[in-house]
This record gives C-alpha cells, structure tokens and sequence, in this order.
C-alpha cells in the first residue's frame, strides 16, 4: 500500500530512505494537502521499469500479431540454426 506524508517530513532524508527501503513503494509527498511528488528507492523504480518494459514490448507485439506481421516459427527456427550452429 503506497505512503502519503506531507512534504514536511523531507526535512528528515534518512526517514524517507529507511521507508523507502523497508516497504519497497513509492511514497507519495503531499505540499498543502494535493499531491506533489513520489519518492523511491532504486530497486523499487528498476523493477517497476522494468515492468513498463515488458508490457511496452507486449503491446507492441500484439499490434504486430493483429497487423499480422508475423512469421512461421520453422522457417526462423531453422535460420537460428544454421547460424549459431545448433
């Protein structure tokens, strides 16, 4: 579950880092009650990049799946093999 704190708690940064790493998700800053900024540790932003990653290439496929550009597996298979000698 994310964390929301007020953008008074900045003045403390081994705070935010400690919870930042303790929960591994993003904490919402809040400046006169609106949203303001998100704070994370860098794992919890690599992974959740990576994520966005994955499902850019996924949508990207199935546009070409509906495009239909796609490829019979065998013939690729058999190129894969004659190159990389397997």
């Amino acid at each position: 579950m994310p964390k929301i704190m007020p953008i008074s708690v900045l003045q403390d940064a081994n705070e935010i880092s400690e919870t930042c790493h303790q929960t591994n998700e993003p904490i919402f800053i809040t400046k006169n009650g609106y949203d303001d900024m998100v704070i994370m540790s860098v794992t919890a932003y690599e992974r959740d990049f990576a994520l966005v990653d994955v499902y850019r290439k996924l949508l990207v496929a199935e546009r070409q799946i509906n495009n239909g550009e796609v490829l019979d597996a065998q013939p690729v298979f058999e190129r894969l093999r004659e190159k990389y000698g397997y």
